[in-house]
């Protein structure tokens, strides 16, 4: 496998990534990270490499900049987080002739499902523990397959996804993880987020 470290050019802004692409790559899925996060989330990373397994490309980024994230009304500004999770699909597609899925978490999720609700060539969606509510007037024309992972005990955030599968009119599924909270810390639950979000893709996304 070949992991490189990438600057993402997202329209003129340059973004710090990690790129791994396996032999015979089924396909590319590009993370979108929470607030608070970067590229170097251990729990994406985590999925990521159980990705990487069943032979899936990989990209990690920050979607802010270390100034921009410094704002915190950046770091909720979904439209924006959108804009700059489609500049990075474009970069990507300049760069591998893959089929293109998103895994977001938290907020990057918002920004995964605006984005793919904006007209991105997505192929499949999974959302772990999203804060979907932030994309309610996308929801509805987002057509690739949609994956929605939360905790049984992230209450909240369990509640706005059961509202949103209800607006959502593309494939999905929600999928309640027994016994975890958001961020899945809880013993075996990051890794049932993580087996779920491989099922997914490879059930549909391809080439």
């Amino acid at each position: 496998m070949n992991v490189e470290q990438v600057v993402v050019d997202a329209r003129g802004v340059q973004l710090p990534g990690e790129l791994a692409v396996p032999a015979a790559a089924a396909g590319l899925v590009i993370f979108a990270h929470g607030s608070d996060s970067s590229r170097h989330s251990p729990r994406n990373k985590y999925v990521a490499h159980v990705l990487n397994r069943a032979r899936f490309a990989t990209l990690l980024f920050d979607l802010l900049t270390p100034t921009e994230a410094q704002d915190r009304r950046n770091v909720f500004d979904i439209p924006a987080l959108a804009d700059r999770l489609r500049a990075t699909h474009e970069w990507a597609g300049r760069r591998l002739d893959l089929s293109v899925g998103y895994f977001g978490a938290s907020t990057g999720a918002a920004a995964a499902l605006w984005s793919a609700g904006s007209g991105s060539d997505v192929h499949a969606v999974v959302s772990r523990g999203g804060r979907v509510d932030l994309a309610a007037t996308h929801l509805a024309d987002v057509t690739a397959p949609t994956l929605l992972i939360v905790g049984e005990l992230d209450f909240d955030v369990l509640r706005h996804n059961r509202d949103a599968q209800q607006q959502l009119h593309c494939p999905n599924y929600l999928e309640v993880v027994p016994n975890a909270t958001h961020l899945f810390t809880e013993p075996d639950t990051l890794e049932r987020v993580a087996d779920l979000a491989r099922n997914w893709f490879q059930a549909h996304l391809h080439g």
